[in-house]
């Protein structure tokens, strides 16, 4: 299952917000144990940079961690089509509409994020962290 994951789930398992992170945690090892294949938009890597940066405080650091994140997950493109699809959409968060244009475009099976109400009535799938960990262990029971 081809799964882009939004922001708040990686800094979720990074600055250990609970009661959230273990989720995440369980969607990281799921993608280190290939059961799932896990994508951050290219926009991710920049709002991540600023994030972790401002916890580091250190530029060496802040590299490391996300150079671990890009060994673990693979990188969407966000092509320009995917900002002029937003712009269209009826959807009222640009930053939200660009990754959904952007993961329609390449063929993801669905979007992981804990702000589901903003995704609502769209094709392509929407899962809480939660739901989207019980479809991966259903899968393996088949």
């Amino acid at each position: 299952m081809k799964a882009l994951i939004d922001t708040c789930i990686i800094i979720d398992v990074l600055c250990g917000r609970e009661p959230f992170c273990a989720d995440g945690q369980k969607i990281f090892l799921a993608v280190a144990a290939h059961r799932a294949e896990g994508y951050m938009s290219a926009k991710e890597i920049t709002d991540m940079y600023y994030l972790v940066h401002k916890s580091t405080h250190s530029d060496a650091e802040t590299h490391r961690i996300l150079r671990t994140l890009l060994q673990l997950f693979s990188i969407l493109d966000t092509a320009a089509i995917d900002c002029r699809t937003a712009l269209d959409s009826e959807m009222t968060d640009l930053e939200d509409a660009v990754m959904v244009a952007s993961a329609e475009r390449t063929g993801m099976d669905c979007i992981v994020t804990r702000n589901i109400r903003d995704y609502a009535d769209l094709s392509l799938p929407v899962y809480t962290p939660s739901a989207f960990l019980e479809i991966l262990a259903s899968n393996e029971e088949l």
